[in-house]
């Protein structure tokens, strides 16, 4: 079939195999091109189809030689219908990395669950008996605890009073502005159950439990803080109380695997286009902004070039992991610098309808917006027939 996109607000309802495909083998030359890590060898990526979890997969894969185990939540393709981005970026990963002669096998299912922790555990234990990384970079609106059964979903909203400020429909560039009401304590607490630590801890103590934690063991989950610009609704509303609690999570863990001599670690990475951050209202304003700067300077990065400096300059140097005065890896350190939030702030108060295609790169988020989906790859024809219908190679039934 012939798929182009459609798009209903900040969702793509469609997505292209082809283009898709095309995204994961020019992550997986980027990596290959910064040359070997010395990193890990067996890795659990949890939330590994899109975004950073993806990226985190890549790395390991063609960086370190990993073998790999990806779990996430996505839709099939079947005939007629294309799959979610993330079912056809999972098929194209583990094509190219079995064709390398690298294990991948993978899990599709509701991670939050004992069902698909169980069978997790059970795939780990049976195929590479141990991991050395477990990475946790799951994105969902709503959580089932599956001790209470209870379904928790997250709000974006402030904390204490309404939040009102600028933001942009990139579709059409018309930039204006939006209010959003405060978030009552029902709001907070179901936002920190889904978004915060608590999962990432059951998924720890589950591995380790059963010994499938190797010896030096590292964990890795990540987070964001942001400008002082994007902080009533981001850092300080319901979504910070959450990465607060990821954040504390991390010590937690880190205390449980000291007998292993192992690390628990969140990293704050930079704000890049992902569907979580087109659905937060001020957030695509401030990153079409903050493109313009971060390029103009030479210092843009996409996930993939966060993550390989992650692991190569951070996780894997063979010395002490460098972290901030919270504990927390840093590799926003280039977006937070001084000299770009001063041009990012200044912009944003020169931000309209009429300016923005000039002081900010509009054109830039709306690309990396449909790269997430698979259109707008370069070198592609969109208006020839392909094949919807794409197996997962390593899909464990």
């Amino acid at each position: 079939m012939i798929i182009t996109p459609r798009v209903r607000g900040f969702i793509c309802l469609t997505s292209h195999p082809e283009g898709c495909e095309q995204n994961v083998v020019n992550q997986i030359n980027y990596v290959k091109s910064k040359g070997a890590i010395d990193g890990p060898k067996k890795v659990l990526v949890i939330g590994a189809s899109t975004g950073f979890g993806l990226a985190s997969r890549i790395t390991a894969a063609f960086g370190s030689n990993a073998a790999t185990i990806g779990v996430y939540f996505e839709k099939p393709s079947a005939e007629g219908k294309p799959g979610s981005p993330g079912w056809y970026n999972t098929a194209a990963f583990e094509k190219h990395a079995q064709a390398a002669g690298l294990y991948a096998k993978s899990i599709n299912g509701d991670a939050f669950s004992d069902e698909i922790k169980r069978k997790t555990l059970d795939l780990i234990k049976a195929d590479l008996g141990q991991v050395d990384l477990v990475v946790y970079s799951l994105a969902s609106p709503r959580r089932t605890n599956p001790k209470t059964g209870v379904t928790h979903n997250s709000v974006l909203k402030p904390i204490g009073q309404p939040f009102t400020n600028k933001t942009v429909d990139f579709h059409t560039g018309n930039v204006t502005e939006v209010s959003i009401s405060p978030a009552n304590d029902e709001d907070i607490a179901n936002t920190v159950a889904v978004m915060g630590g608590e999962d990432w801890e059951m998924w720890m103590d589950a591995l380790k439990a059963e010994n499938l934690l190797a010896e030096g063991a590292t964990t890795v989950a990540y987070s964001y803080i942001g400008p002082a610009l994007t902080e009533p609704v981001y850092r300080k509303g319901t979504i910070g109380r959450a990465k607060d609690h990821l954040e504390a999570t991390a010590f937690s863990i880190a205390d449980k695997l000291k007998d292993l001599h192992g690390r628990a670690f969140v990293s704050v990475n930079k704000a890049l286009v992902t569907q979580a951050s087109s659905a937060i209202p001020v957030i695509p304003l401030y990153i079409s902004l903050l493109y313009k700067v971060m390029k103009a300077k030479g210092i843009h990065e996409g996930t993939i070039e966060q993550i390989q400096r992650l692991y190569q300059e951070r996780l894997y140097t063979g010395g002490e992991v460098p972290v901030d005065e919270k504990g927390r890896i840093r590799v926003d350190d280039w977006e937070m610098r001084d000299d770009v939030q001063a041009e990012v702030a200044a912009l944003w108060e020169q931000a309209t309808t009429e300016n923005l295609q000039e002081i900010g790169d509009l054109a830039g988020y709306r690309t990396d917006f449909f790269h997430l989906f698979g259109f707008e790859v370069d070198g592609l024809d969109y208006e020839k027939d392909v094949n919807e219908v794409v197996e997962v190679p390593g899909l464990v039934s």
